[in-house]
């Protein structure tokens, strides 16, 4: 009898420890769902890609690192490592100042780890990002810096146009008939220069800064050209910016295709439009540093060529 109450007693106690463990840890089941939305909810990991931004956290006494190169491969070890589970991962550059004005304007205390998650989900969802693919952290950190200049300039053009108000003649929209003055000279260039592998660079200065953007096209022989439209809409906004301040910007067409050399073409922005230059004009753009004016050898298998008319409509009315 006292072994059938010790068994039932034993029998009891194992039952009372799987319950308990049921309550904490979930049933087999519930465990494999758990880990199943685990791997359906994205991550997103700040990223300090430079010597001066990881030393600028270091003031924090909660940061927990105290090298670069460690934290770095610290970085890509746990992007390895949540990739293994199946989570999907984005890279947010963290920059300190924007991290300090963030915690300033919301009231939080910049020195806690709960902070800085909060504010990389914030540019997450504003800022520049990379979706992460197995890459080197050396191969991530270039396309990142890339990916956050190409935001930073294309916000600041559209500030630009913003400010520019409406015409005092006629009351249109300064900025969106650039606009859409820079997204027909911007088709009509693609459509013209006919099928091959394009690439496309617009500079335009402007009192505070030089402004870039680039753009990356394919056409096969039949059909439109395929484009990014965040590239799209970042080079017409850039080039809206030249047309709608009459400042002296220019566009640089790069075509390749196979078995032929590269060729290259060049226009200035003029009175709204893309004039074309000579080829003499596009070998001396190219072939001189633009930092200092000293020559720079011509690149072999490239052909300097003239811009070539685009066919775009005149502008509708000059501001």
């Amino acid at each position: 009898m006292a072994q059938t109450d010790n068994t039932r007693q034993n029998a009891q106690h194992k039952a009372t420890l799987k319950a308990a463990h049921r309550k904490k840890h979930g049933t087999p089941h519930t465990t494999t769902l758990r880990r199943t939305l685990r791997r359906e909810a994205p991550s997103t990991v700040g990223l300090l890609v430079d010597a001066q931004d990881f030393a600028a956290m270091r003031r924090y006494g909660t940061f927990p690192f105290d090298d670069h190169t460690v934290y770095l491969q610290q970085v890509e070890a746990l992007l390895k490592a949540l990739t293994a589970q199946g989570v999907h991962i984005t890279v947010a550059l963290f920059d300190p100042e924007d991290y300090e004005e963030f915690c300033a304007e919301s009231g939080l205390d910049a020195d806690t780890g709960a902070s800085r998650s909060r504010f990389t989900a914030e540019i997450a969802a504003a800022g520049a990002t990379v979706a992460y693919t197995g890459q080197g952290i050396d191969d991530l950190i270039p396309v990142l810096v890339s990916r956050a200049v190409r935001q930073a300039t294309w916000e600041y053009a559209t500030l630009l146009l913003a400010d520019l108000g409406t015409c005092a003649d006629c009351g249109q929209d300064i900025g969106r008939a650039a606009f859409d003055r820079a997204s027909h000279l911007l088709m009509r260039l693609l459509e013209t220069a006919g099928p091959g592998t394009h690439h496309l660079v617009c500079s335009v200065p402007t009192d505070n800064d030089q402004l870039l953007a680039v753009l990356h096209t394919h056409r096969d022989s039949t059909g439109p050209a395929r484009l990014d439209s965040a590239e799209g809409a970042e080079f017409a906004t850039v080039l809206a910016v030249a047309v709608a301040l009459e400042s002296r910007g220019g566009v640089v067409l790069r075509t390749s295709a196979p078995d032929s050399p590269d060729r290259v073409h060049g226009w200035r922005l003029a009175h709204g439009g893309l004039a074309p230059l000579t080829a003499g004009e596009v070998f001396n753009a190219y072939c001189t540093d633009a930092d200092t004016g000293e020559p720079v050898s011509p690149e072999s298998g490239v052909e300097y060529c003239a811009g070539f008319d685009i066919g775009a409509e005149p502008p509708e009315s000059h501001h």
